[in-house]
C-alpha cells in the first residue's frame, strides 16, 4: 500500500488554507497546518481528524522558533509531498497609501508575507525534493497590478512570486508555482474592504480550491497560474454532452 501523501498548509485556519486542507482530508492527504488563529486552527484539525491524519501547530511563520516546531513535524515524517505558503498579512487595515505605510508596518509585512515563507521553504526542501514535491506560494493580482493603498502588500506578493518562480528555475526535482486565485469571500478580504458587501465574490471551495486540485494534479512546469485559467482549461477539455436522438429527429 502507498504512503499517504503529506502537505503543510500555512494559514490553514480558515479561508483558503481551511477550504483546502478539507479537500485534501477528502483524498486521503496527512496534514499539517498552522495558522495565528489558535482556536480557529483547533477546531478545523478537530473536524478534518475524523477523516485522515492531521497535526496542528499554532504559530507565526515569521517566528523561527515556530518554524523548527513544522520542521520537527516534517522530519517525522521524512518526506513532504506539498508545502503550501497561504499564511499572509495586509498590514494596517484600512489599507494606507505608500506615503503613509511606516517602515514598521512594511517589514511586518514582508516579515510575514515573505522572508517567513522562504525560511520556511528553505527548511522544507530537502523534504519537497526528496519526494519530488510541490511548492505553491499563495499569490495575487495585486502582484502584477496597481491598485492604491494595495502598495505593501502588492510587494511583498510580487516579491514572494519571485522566489517561487526562481527556485523553480534553480531546482528541477520539484514543482514550483505562484498561484493568483483570485478575488475571494474571505474574512481578509472583508478586512480590505471594511464596511462592503463582498458576497459576490466565490468562496475559496467554488473556485480557488478546485484550480489548485487540477494544478496538483496536471503538474505542469513550474510557474505563475491563476485560478480562472486553469478552470478555463478544464471547461475545454471537458466532452461535450450528448445529444440525445430518442425522438427520432428533429421537429
Amino acid at each position: 500500500m502507498n504512503p499517504a501523501r503529506t502537505a503543510l498548509i500555512t494559514g490553514a485556519s480558515r479561508g483558503l488554507g481551511r477550504a483546502l486542507a478539507g479537500r485534501l482530508a477528502e483524498q486521503g492527504w496527512h496534514l499539517l497546518l498552522t495558522g495565528r488563529a489558535a482556536d480557529d486552527l483547533a477546531l478545523a484539525a478537530s473536524e478534518l481528524a475524523r477523516t485522515t491524519e492531521v497535526i496542528a501547530r499554532a504559530g507565526d511563520v515569521a517566528d523561527a522558533a515556530h518554524r523548527d516546531e513544522l520542521l520537527a513535524v516534517v522530519t517525522g515524517w521524512g518526506s513532504l509531498d506539498l508545502l503550501v505558503n497561504n499564511a499572509s498579512t495586509l498590514g494596517p487595515t484600512p489599507l494606507h497609501r505608500l506615503e503613509d505605510l511606516t517602515a514598521e508596518a512594511l517589514s511586518r509585512i514582508l516579515a510575514v508575507n515573505v522572508v517567513g515563507p522562504h525560511a520556511l521553504t528553505r527548511a522544507m526542501l530537502p523534504f519537497l525534493i526528496r519526494g519530488g514535491g510541490v511548492l505553491l506560494d499563495l499569490s495575487s493580482d495585486a502582484a502584477v497590478e496597481h491598485y492604491e493603498t494595495w502598495g505593501g502588500y502588492a510587494a511583498s506578493k510580487a516579491a514572494l512570486d519571485q522566489l517561487a518562480l526562481t527556485i523553480g528555475s534553480e531546482l528541477s526535482g520539484i514543482r514550483a508555482y505562484a498561484f493568483d486565485p483570485g478575488d475571494m469571500r474571505t474574512a481578509m478580504h472583508q478586512e480590505a474592504f471594511p464596511g462592503e458587501d463582498i458576497s459576490d465574490r466565490p468562496l475559496p471551495e467554488e473556485v480557488a480550491v478546485p484550480a489548485i486540485l487540477r494544478l496538483l494534479a496536471r503538474r505542469p512546469p513550474s510557474g505563475r497560474y491563476r485560478a480562472e485559467d486553469l478552470l478555463a482549461e478544464t471547461a475545454v477539455e471537458a466532452p461535450p454532452e450528448a445529444t440525445s436522438t430518442a425522438s427520432g429527429g428533429p421537429a
